[in-house]
């Protein structure tokens, strides 16, 4: 996971170096209370009065954590730097051989990326779900390991091989030797409610063994995970506390702990877990079989939001758009379109993209999915027979393999081509396929000028960009898109929905009449 654009970071808490860190600690003299109200009864006692918690709170979270905590574990990662990332960082290009590996001189970039680079450790936690030793964490705890350790509370240290793992939920499990190990069970159903008290046990910055409290403070957290809807919790949770667990009062696992919030990069109250609903599924999967099989459709698709409907004349319809699909794919072959507002899959609803991806993961090689499209205003049935997800790093690949192939040039001194919405657009012949580096197969036009103060500008737009679709309509001259511009105008719609093509892949974006 990666730092927020504002400097906030929304990361991993696993990774913590071999570094030693100091550690202070402050005496703190808490005031006594001068007198207590009706709202705040006391019990009496033989020594300062103690303050009664609140209805429902335990006066103790002792037993509960003597319960649990023995299932808990440190992980212990032994893996190797990347050396090409190291010799980037300023101070450390000059480094000798023995420190970051070196290519041979002459070696190609793919030989440099074959030298080992050092070794480095890292540290998370983990908790038992059975007697015969199957533990399940993060999978980025593990994912690079060389080498697995886990330490149990009883201080024992045990190595451990990776059973599976899933990049998608963050989620791996691993077995270590033996049996009667202590292990605590997923909460599935009776979760506690908003509010209601958390415990999180782990290993934050290597201190094992760690519990610290909180409540519920919301669930369905949207932190740009496909398949995880978080649990938002305060428990304060840090770094090498990946992997640990969540427990309710009755010391059940309501989360797997994942990720935090914070402009520090320590515990600042926004916490994120897995649900366990989510983590028994996956875990059980990855025990099974060692991985876990999602459906596939093979299309790109984005959230169609209000200001995309409006556009089209659909009032507040929701759904996912489809903004490309895979040549060849199980989408291509059934007929899906660029353009086509995904509403529902197999007469489920969908309001987002998100839902429609796990809709369509449900589902396994060789089912039938019934989507339900929106398609030049009207709706239709697409049947379209599932495919395998590919693993997230083939998708992530794929994402980042734009079709461009020659770098942004600039474009001829053509001041006559004609301008809509405050955005010149030239056809797309060999010299701007040339000069922009378009693919043969996009067909379009080009953006090779915009107004400064225009919607297009303002949205990101930008120049070699390619207009390839105006609401259902395939754009071919600047005169379609004109067109659809003046129908939108006498429907009395604001703005028109476009398909912006930029380094092979299409986004749709409504764009201001207005404007």
């Amino acid at each position: 996971m990666t730092s927020k654009k504002t400097g906030y970071l929304l990361g991993a808490v696993a990774g913590i170096g071999v570094a030693a860190a100091a550690l202070a600690a402050t005496d703190v003299q808490l005031p006594m209370a001068e007198k207590s109200g009706p709202s705040m009864p006391v019990i009496r006692a033989s020594t300062a009065p103690v303050f009664a918690p609140p209805p429902g709170a335990p006066l103790s979270f002792a037993d509960i954590f003597e319960q649990v905590s023995p299932a808990v574990v440190s992980v212990n990662v032994t893996s190797r730097a990347d050396a090409r990332a190291l010799r980037q960082i300023p101070g450390f290009e000059g480094l000798p051989f023995g420190i970051i590996p070196r290519a041979p001189r002459g070696a190609t970039p793919e030989d440099e990326e074959e030298q080992p680079g050092p070794t480095q450790m890292s540290a998370g936690s983990g908790f038992f779900i059975s007697a015969d030793g199957y533990i399940v964490t993060n999978n980025h705890v593990v994912e690079n390991a060389e080498e697995i350790k886990v330490v149990l509370k009883d201080e024992r240290e045990l190595v451990a091989e990776i059973v599976g793992r899933d990049e998608a939920t963050d989620l791996a499990v691993l077995k270590v030797k033996g049996a009667n190990f202590p292990y605590v069970s997923f909460e599935n159903t009776a979760l506690p409610r908003v509010g209601d008290w958390v415990i999180a046990v782990g290993n934050p910055f290597g201190l094992t063994a760690t519990a610290t409290s909180g409540i519920v403070s919301a669930y369905g957290r949207d932190i740009g995970e496909t398949f995880v809807d978080f649990i938002q919790i305060d428990a304060p949770i840090n770094r090498g506390n990946s992997g640990g667990p969540t427990f309710d009062i009755y010391g059940r696992v309501i989360g797997v702990n994942t990720a935090i919030f914070s402009p520090s990069g320590g515990s600042v109250g926004i916490g994120f877990a897995i649900p366990a609903a989510t983590a028994d599924t996956i875990t059980k999967q990855l025990i099974a079989s060692g991985g876990v099989t999602r459906g596939y459709i093979g299309a790109t698709i984005q959230n169609y939001t209000r200001e995309m409907a409006e556009a089209q004349g659909l009032g507040d319809q929701r759904g996912a758009i489809v903004s490309d699909t895979v040549p060849g794919g199980p989408s291509a072959r059934a007929g899906l379109q660029a353009g086509d507002v995904v509403i529902s899959v197999n007469g489920v609803a969908v309001r987002t993209s998100s839902e429609l991806t796990r809709e369509v993961a449900k589902a396994t090689a060789g089912d039938n999915l019934r989507l339900e499209v929106i398609r030049g205003g009207a709706r239709r049935t697409i049947q379209v027979r599932s495919g395998v997800r590919p693993n997230e790093r083939e998708l992530a690949a794929n994402d980042n393999s734009g079709s461009r192939s020659t770098p942004r040039g600039q474009a001829p001194a053509q001041p006559e081509y004609p301008e809509v919405l405050g955005m010149s657009l030239a056809p797309i012949d060999d010299a701007a396929r040339r000069t922009f580096g378009i693919a043969a197969e996009i067909r379009g036009v080009v953006v090779t000028a915009l107004a400064s103060s225009s919607d297009a500008a303002r949205k990101g737009l930008r120049r070699g960009d390619v207009i390839v679709r105006a609401n259902s309509r395939a754009v071919a001259a600047a005169s379609d898109l004109a067109a659809e511009v003046d129908a939108a105008q006498k429907a009395g719609r604001p703005s028109v929905l476009i398909g912006v093509n930029r380094d092979g892949r299409t986004l749709f974006l409504p764009l201001d009449i207005a404007r």
